[in-house]
């Protein structure tokens, strides 16, 4: 059996499932619903939340539906050169495939490609396997967050230089 799967920047026919998606590992992995992602109105529109210049949100398509996704937007009340890597959540389908790790290096190069100097990045701690993942891409641990992200239960807080 052969799995189609597709990165591809995200549509409006798309929210419901990113969505969906996005809720169910709040869920599965325990990760607080207030102080994170779950509680975003962006959660509930992702495809109108990254219309703006410098930014974008890609997603994972596998078998014609939307299994994850990923994206990268200026960090809010913050430097101009530096962006965050947002909302990167992946369903039990996608994880193992070395899928989430493609996208991340996707989101890596287009921050690069939009000129940001520095990649911002906010997890729970339960989310160990994406920490790990983040690591070995050269982000460093910050004691404090930057910006305004409104994520007061995310307690991991990650940068890299670009």
């Amino acid at each position: 059996m052969t799995n189609n799967i597709i990165i591809r920047e995200i549509q409006q026919k798309d929210n419901a499932q990113i969505e969906a998606a996005i809720r169910a590992c709040f869920h599965e992995f325990g990760i607080p619903l207030v102080g994170t992602a779950y509680e975003d109105i962006e959660t509930t529109q992702m495809f109108e939340s990254y219309q703006d210049e410098k930014e974008v949100y890609f997603v994972i398509e596998l078998d014609e539906k939307v299994c994850g996704g990923g994206g990268v937007k200026p960090l809010k009340d913050f430097d101009a050169d530096v962006c965050e890597i947002q909302k990167m959540y992946f369903s039990p389908a996608l994880r193992g495939k070395g899928l989430g790790k493609l996208l991340f290096k996707k989101c890596i190069e287009t921050a690069k490609d939009l000129g940001f100097k520095q990649i911002y990045l906010e997890s729970a701690p339960q989310l160990k396997a994406a920490i790990h993942i983040y690591e070995t891409f050269g982000f460093n641990h910050l004691d404090a967050p930057l910006g305004d992200t409104g994520h007061s239960s995310c307690g991991v807080w990650m940068l890299k230089k670009l």
